[in-house]
């Protein structure tokens, strides 16, 4: 019979493989209704980049089929509501998660990883702002291809910056601010300053996901971000040759001191491998190979995936230009969909 406990019964048999509760118990299902054979309901995952979405909605339909009755028609409507991270302080009280993505050294492709994190996340349904906090080398404006002011406005009496936007992202860089080419000649104590301000007098809004692309090293920025934003997590970028390797535990480590203690959501190996585009059933390590799998397991931290050498990728960059249909912003997205799962699991457990 086609009751609600029934299907009640029947859906908290199906378990999320993530956290490892059923929907039921998680809260997944809402606004149940059932009209003579018609069961309708909404699924509400816990992030809009879940990669067992289609997993999920066939073993619902299932479970109903086999449990209740096979003769039902069932209308599963999907959505997602990002979970809020716990802070202190009212500091971005409307951003549901900051995601910070980190490397010891340069030259890893760092700024390439946090826009495209940034662009797959929004590509997946999330609303995202992208914080450009290398003040020495800004890369935003570049990899957006965008020149632009951030407008002022005035909230509760008070100035405020609105990021600049564009390809469905909030942005906001010092690279806006200043002329192209223009270098920054700032002392310590200005970077800081010129941070704590991106971070408590900038008009975000609402979003699911803010990220932010910090420089290389271990110096002000990063201990600033640490004391002043409410940090989910930070995401380690380097690529398989041992010097990146030597730098990057700089960077895991001083996320783990005890004044500083934010969690490492991965790591992340960039430049893995490269595929010619004459000979796709070939594929070549040119810096190394396994070296981010080895730093992950070294620190008992989740490898979150690998990504290519590929020149498209830099084309891309260079002009601003994106679109994640193409297929070589695959792996892109595949690491934008772990990345959302490995904090989905973090916010549940």
């Amino acid at each position: 019979m086609l009751s609600r406990e029934a299907i009640l019964s029947a859906l908290s048999q199906v378990e999320d493989p993530d956290l490892k509760k059923d929907l039921v118990t998680l809260g997944m299902i809402e606004k149940l209704e059932i009209t003579d054979k018609v069961v309708s309901f909404d699924l509400i995952l816990t992030t809009p980049a879940c990669p067992m979405k289609d997993m999920l909605v066939n073993a619902c339909k299932t479970a109903i089929k086999y449990m209740v009755d096979q003769e039902a028609i069932i209308n599963i409507r999907v959505d997602s509501r990002v979970s809020q991270n716990v802070r202190p302080n009212n500091v971005l009280p409307n951003v549901k998660h900051v995601i910070a993505v980190a490397s010891g050294k340069g030259g890893v492709g760092k700024s390439t990883l946090s826009a495209t994190l940034a662009l797959g996340l929004s590509h997946l349904g999330a609303k995202v702002g992208l914080l450009d906090a290398d003040i020495y080398g800004p890369s935003v404006p570049t990899l957006f291809n965008v020149h632009v002011s951030p407008q002022m406005i005035e909230v509760d009496g008070k100035q405020r910056m609105l990021p600049v936007e564009s390809h469905g992202l909030k942005l906001l860089s010092i690279g806006f601010m200043t002329a192209p080419g223009q270098a920054v000649v700032w002392r310590g104590p200005m970077i800081s300053s010129a941070f704590k301000q991106f971070i408590h007098d900038v008009e975000w809004g609402d979003l699911d996901y803010l990220i932010v692309d910090l420089p290389p090293g271990t110096g002000d920025v990063q201990i600033t971000l640490a004391q002043q934003a409410p940090l989910t997590g930070v995401v380690v970028v380097t690529t398989p040759q041992e010097m990146a390797l030597a730098d990057a535990r700089r960077a895991i480590d001083m996320f783990s001191l005890d004044s500083i203690a934010k969690p490492i959501i991965g790591v992340v190996e960039n430049m893995s491998y490269f595929i010619p585009s004459d000979a796709p059933d070939k594929k070549y390590h040119v810096f190394g190979e396994g070296g981010g799998q080895k730093l992950a397991s070294e620190y008992g931290l989740n490898f979150l995936g690998e990504l290519p050498l590929n020149p498209e990728i830099g084309k891309n960059a260079d002009s601003g230009k994106w679109d994640f249909n193409n297929d070589n912003l695959k792996p892109y997205l595949a690491v934008a969909q772990e990345i959302a799962r490995r904090i989905s699991i973090m916010g549940n457990s």
